[in-house]
């Protein structure tokens, strides 16, 4: 399978097939270039809450049952999501369906009704949705830590909403929000699987023909400024402490992309990594234990995670520490430096056996930066990092000043974990 190629159609719509002969199924996946991060703070969690409405019925299918028993008819996989800077429809079918799913994806994402009476129930959803987060601290404490970086704009609020701004939106909030962002020149058709390229472009046309031509509502550029160590804690009566512990890195498109994928794995890629190994073989605490690099259009941060025992979290915050600094201190010898880059390249190869794996690879290229690279070119990325190029990089990023904890649990003493903040 060589690069695929991203076809533009005249009403700005973004065609991109991947045809995978070998794959029984395929893979129809929208991506609209809008979340979280196209909100305003009295709308806030207005995108996921209209991807979950998107389900709900349309003119063609006016009802949720309509469009889940069509789905289920055909034995599909389908789910939609919403990040900060895109939102995804997908079905994945046996490729013979594929007709039938591009139809349904596409009916969702243009027309969908917006009924009243489906918002005012879906509300009591989208709660429960919230609360299910907040009863867990793994995943909550990430919300928190978006906030302790990048406080009271978009890329600091969660994705979800708070409760009390989703139970006042209204049909109008939808529609408006629709207008402004789900417009041809923000979408991409992505298709990956086992199907004919030149007569699913011509149904593509067909079925997205309806889609609302105009200009896209843009977004505010992050800002990513930080003068001293910060720390957040969130009061937990648990019998483990969740933490994140990470500083500030680069945009999707940084030059030190591959370097800083190649740090994270040596920090936490695997059971081999230097985090597990420190914190959990040798310490004997945290149950997991990780580090990732996470890189959006115009900011990014590197961070490690763990969940560990209440009585230990000074501890393990001073372990990782020691870690960031043997970092930035020792150059890695070559038998981790090769390790590490087999342990990515074998994960990412993992990690695209089957066609929605793939579309969203090539997908979230394509809306994030628009630059496609094939695996065999990110792998070989990764093998031209050196060990000088991730040391040059730790000594930029990991600096007291760009510190960053935040924490869920039965913490006492906040005040003693800030003063261990120091690299």
């Amino acid at each position: 399978m060589g690069k695929p190629k991203t076809k533009s159609f005249k009403n700005g719509l973004r065609y991109l097939p991947i045809v995978m002969k070998e794959q029984r199924t395929v893979t129809v996946l929208v991506l609209v270039e809008t979340g979280s991060k196209y909100e305003t703070k009295e709308k806030n969690g207005l995108a996921h809450f209209l991807e979950h409405m998107c389900f709900k019925g349309t003119t063609k299918r006016p009802g949720a049952l309509i469009v889940a028993h069509e789905l289920d008819g055909l034995g599909a996989e389908y789910n939609a999501f919403t990040g900060h800077e895109y939102t995804g429809y997908y079905v994945k079918v046996a490729a013979r369906h594929l007709p039938q799913a591009i139809d349904v994806v596409a009916d969702i994402s243009i027309d969908p009704l917006f009924k009243a009476d489906d918002i005012e129930r879906e509300k009591g959803v989208i709660a429960d949705e919230i609360n299910m987060y907040e009863d867990l601290p793994m995943r909550k404490v990430a919300d928190n830590f978006m906030t302790l970086l990048y406080g009271e704009q978009p890329a600091g609020w969660p994705i979800a909403g708070p409760k009390e701004t989703i139970r006042t939106f209204t049909r109008e909030d939808f529609v408006r929000y629709r207008k402004e962002h789900y417009v041809a020149s923000a979408t991409t058709v992505v298709i990956a699987g086992a199907f004919d390229p030149k007569k699913t472009e011509k149904l593509v046309k067909e079925k997205f023909a309806q889609i609302r031509t105009g200009k896209k509502s843009g977004k505010k550029k992050v800002v990513d400024k930080q003068t001293s160590p910060a720390i957040t804690v969130e009061q937990k009566g648990s019998d483990q402490t969740h933490l994140i512990l990470g500083v500030r890195s680069y945009p999707i498109g940084h030059s030190s992309r591959a370097a800083l994928n190649v740090l994270a794995g040596v920090l936490g890629g695997g059971m081999s990594s230097r985090l597990f190994d420190r914190i959990r073989a040798k310490m004997g605490v945290g149950y997991y234990v990780r580090a990732g690099n996470d890189s959006f259009t115009d900011h990014g941060f590197l961070a490690a995670s763990a969940g560990v025992d209440n009585t230990r979290v000074a501890e393990v915050i001073t372990a990782i520490l020691e870690e960031f600094a043997r970092m930035k201190n020792e150059l890695l010898s070559d038998e981790e430096l090769t390790k590490v880059k087999d342990y990515i390249a074998g994960r990412l190869v993992l990690g695209l056996e089957s066609s929605d794996e793939l579309a969203e690879f090539y997908g979230f290229q394509e809306v994030l930066k628009r630059e496609m690279r094939t695996p065999e070119e990110a792998i070989k990325e990764i093998r031209a990092v050196t060990a000088k190029d991730v040391r040059a990089l730790t000594k930029k990023i990991f600096v007291t000043e760009h510190l960053n904890l935040a924490l869920i649990g039965p913490i006492k003493d906040d005040v003693t974990l800030r003063d261990l903040l120091v690299l």
